[in-house]
């Protein structure tokens, strides 16, 4: 039977466009899973990630939420300057942390939320969890695409500092922000095989232990290449796992 879906756009008021956003299930925590960089809000679906997580959410533990990828159809446009892209990158974090997370927790009862994507989507769930930690319980980050300097063009702007998690952590002080960090979990997974970027991830644990954030690299190996195989394998076991972490 398919799991009952439900959508509808969202006239953002950071973003100042309609965002397309859907839910699959009904019950459990709350999942938001970000697209990759051209996706939109029915890209997991399309690539069968709502298949491998079927028996998850249709068992009432888990139900999925996902949104049109705005910042990241900026980031790989091609046109934009680097200035635009980092202050869009913001204006879809203030989208995620004060429109979309609200809305979700309303619409299931309250609770924090998990976040997961792949590729420029693991960027989003990192940046979502560091720059939020008071809204997210867990985040799931697979093949991830950190480090978006190559994309600025060789600017670097305070927006892009800010809204980079490799940039901004390192400089992050003693705050409520990193004690509320320290108390979730990130997992950063990723292979070795083609188009992956493993260094990218180690680099991201780095930051994270230094700052005393749990966290922990998994690397599949050299045969699970940046693709949408090596995800449906990913994000089940993870979200299996991370709602046993976080129950």
């Amino acid at each position: 039977m398919p799991l009952e879906k439900s959508t509808w756009r969202w006239d953002s008021k950071h973003l100042g466009v309609g965002v397309d956003v859907a839910r699959w299930g009904r019950g459990g925590r709350a999942l938001l899973l970000f697209p990759t960089a051209g996706g939109d809000f029915e890209e997991s679906e399309r690539f069968h990630m709502l298949d491998v997580l079927e028996p998850i959410v249709a068992s009432g533990r888990c139900r999925v939420y996902s949104c049109d990828s705005v910042a990241g159809r900026v980031w790989i446009d091609g046109e934009s300057g680097g200035a635009k892209r980092a202050t869009t990158q913001l204006a879809f974090d203030r989208f995620v942390a004060e429109e979309l997370a609200p809305a979700i927790r309303e619409d299931g009862g309250g609770g924090d939320l998990l976040v997961a994507g792949a590729s420029i989507g693991a960027f989003e769930a990192l940046a979502a969890i560091a720059r939020h930690p008071e809204l997210f319980a867990a985040a799931i980050c697979m093949s991830g695409t950190y480090d978006l300097t190559r994309w600025m063009d060789g600017e670097h702007t305070l927006d892009f500092h800010y809204a980079s998690p490799l940039h901004f952590l390192p400089t992050l002080g003693p705050s409520k922000q990193l004690d509320d960090l320290r108390r979730r979990f990130v997992v950063l997974a990723t292979g070795s095989g083609d188009y992956e970027a493993p260094w990218e991830s180690w680099r991201v644990g780095r930051v994270l232990g230094e700052k005393g954030v749990p966290n922990r690299v998994d690397d599949w190996g050299k045969d699970w290449r940046h693709d949408w195989v090596t995800w449906r394998a990913m994000l089940p076991k993870y979200v299996d796992e991370m709602l046993a972490k976080v129950a």
